[in-house]
């Protein structure tokens, strides 16, 4: 038995012997004299003390311990809910010894006999479900998320540079939810799009209906306590009284970044808010990177006054405060892995992807952006906030855009297995030389050419589709004759260096005069165009382009799917382009 330090000898004392220690068993541990604990039980009558009063005592007791306590963690919060709510409890079963009845031991008695019931509360959470999120919350986390935790209870701001799919916004969507519970702060989430920032939402409310069986309702989402839960895309200037913690999903990828910070970090001024910024890397050209490096804090300071941030993965692995008051950490997925996340094959990963994807998408690389035909700059263009925008688009309808016509492109696998296909749906623009939007994006890993058809007729099923274009090399050809049984004016494309560099210059000219859009959240497409770099044929005698990845494996198809749909246009923009020739070599 150890000797708690911080109760007084008095109290650590009475504990043992209401715990059914002997006074010489006591007076053996504490090293004290067996007349001293006689006479300090006999005094306070230590004997006399109900079971009630024994329990009450520990708790208070240990209560103070925790309160008092400089620096509390997830746990220390937990315990003191948990023993507030004992301590309530004790105070009803007083009440019913005082002369009380059965409502006191139980509140929702006294409810039963007057007449209907008051409606439930919207969102509500009983002590007993916030205990079982808390306990879910706290058992999910791997090795790097508890560091990102531990982090936000002791700086105002953290900054993470992560990998693909390590669960950054998951975790930080479970994260302020509890800290609305328990605090009852707001919490503000903004992306790079609206529908980005929903996706938070969707992991809130699907968590909080598998844990607990709670219905989370609304939009903001309110809890009982009073806090608010808010989920915004870039669009907010017109929101900047909301206040609340701030988390920021894929900062590198917003637009006009510096512009939408200060915004945006207006809404957390308060010390009593965190703030909260993740993201993959993009480009070292996009404007966040000198928010990232720490360069930003230097702008109009004295030569005495500028810091300089080591940034690169050897400094921050192990997460960092740095001297702009920033914590900074670097995840990537085999540091991930290592802080017990098991949901990758790494050397599978290596496999699929050429050594400049894996860098970029899993281990936190910048993009090298200088010789792309397509740079990050240019693409940034295309990025809108789709459900600001598109008023006529409704993603989740059975038929989205009603019977507007759209444009279909398919880039195939070009390595066995049916791996890494790309398609998309294209509106194509209702008037000469308006816009595209691309509003539909998939890619199809592991399906085989059966499947693949398949899923371009099921398209075909909810958009009325007026064209499709598709790659017939490789699995492309078995792809093709699948789908002319049922869309008999489908186009084939037979690659060759003339009709590649067509494709290219169309779709540069589309795209460099912002006549392509497709949302913010879509990290991926943009990535695609960037992949892509002019080179020469192997006899060296004709310019073709080809992606930055491996000849087996392209990444760069759903790119290629949206230039065999923008190629449908013909150049002068007078009609729309309803030959359907195929195109060979």
């Amino acid at each position: 038995m150890k000797i708690n330090p911080e109760l007084n000898q008095k109290q650590q004392a009475r504990f043992l012997y209401w715990q059914g220690w002997a006074i010489r068993k006591i007076s053996q541990l504490m090293d004290l004299p067996e007349s001293t604990i006689s006479s300090w039980k006999n005094r306070e009558n230590w004997d006399d003390a109900s079971p009630l009063d024994r329990v009450n005592n520990s708790l208070e007791a240990r209560l103070q311990q925790l309160i008092f306590k400089d620096d509390k963690d997830g746990k220390d919060f937990k315990e003191i809910d948990l023993l507030g709510r004992q301590l309530e409890r004790t105070a009803r079963i007083e009440r019913y010894k005082g002369g009380g009845n059965e409502a006191d031991l139980n509140p929702n008695v006294q409810n039963r006999n007057k007449g209907p019931r008051k409606p439930p509360e919207k969102n509500a959470v009983s002590d007993e479900q916030q205990l079982q999120l808390v306990d879910a919350f706290q058992e999910g986390l791997f090795g790097y998320q508890r560091i990102w935790h531990k982090a936000g209870l002791a700086h105002r701001i953290r900054n993470i540079l992560k990998s693909r799919q390590i669960g950054a916004t998951y975790f930080f969507a479970h994260e302020a939810f509890i800290d609305a519970l328990v605090t009852g702060r707001n919490q503000i989430f903004l992306s790079a799009s609206k529908s980005q920032a929903h996706v938070f939402k969707q992991y809130i409310i699907q968590f909080a209906k598998d844990v607990a069986g709670v219905e989370l309702r609304g939009d903001p989402i309110i809890l009982p306590n009073g806090a608010h839960l808010y989920f915004l895309g870039t669009n907010i200037r017109t929101a900047q009284s909301y206040h609340g913690n701030l988390y920021l999903d894929e900062y590198f990828w917003i637009h006009k970044f510096q512009e939408f910070r200060k915004v945006a970090s207006g809404m957390s001024s308060h010390k009593k808010w965190r703030q909260t910024y993740f993201s993959t890397p993009s480009a070292i050209t996009h404007d966040a990177y000198p928010f990232w490096t720490g360069s930003l804090f230097n702008k109009g300071r004295a030569k005495a006054d500028r810091i300089s941030i080591d940034t690169s993965h050897a400094a921050l692995v192990n997460g960092r405060h740095c001297d702009d008051g920033q914590w900074r950490q670097i995840v990537t997925v085999e540091d991930a892995e290592r802080g017990g996340c098991d949901l990758f094959d790494i050397e599978q990963l290596k496999l699929e992807n050429s050594p400049d994807e894996y860098t970029n998408l899993f281990m936190c690389q910048f993009i090298d952006d200088t010789q792309a035909v397509f740079p990050f700059t240019l693409m940034q263009r295309c990025m809108v906030d789709s459900w600001d925008i598109w008023s006529d688009f409704k993603p989740f309808a059975p038929r989205p855009l009603a019977y507007m016509p759209v444009w279909v492109g398919y880039d195939p696998s070009k390595g066995a297995g049916g791996d890494g296909a790309g398609c998309v749906v294209i509106a194509p623009p209702g008037v000469p030389g308006g816009k595209f939007r691309n509003i539909e994006k998939h890619r199809w890993h592991g399906m085989d050419y059966e499947a693949q058809a398949k899923a371009i007729k099921q398209i075909t099923e909810r958009y009325n589709v007026t064209f499709i274009g598709i790659d017939t090399t490789g699995l492309g050809d078995a792809v093709y004759q699948l789908v002319k049984q049922f869309f008999p004016m489908v186009t084939a494309f037979h690659y060759n260096p003339v009709l590649k560099q067509q494709m290219v210059i169309k779709a540069y000219d589309v795209i460099s005069k912002g006549r392509l859009e497709f949302d913010t959240g879509w990290s991926d497409l943009s990535q695609a165009f960037i992949s892509i770099r002019k080179t020469l044929t192997a006899n060296g005698r004709q310019t073709t382009y080809q992606s930055s990845r491996s000849d087996e494996v392209s990444h760069a198809d759903i790119a290629w799917a949206t230039m065999h749909a923008l190629y449908n246009e013909p150049v002068d923009h007078s009609c729309a382009n309803t030959s359907m020739l195929e195109i060979y070599s």
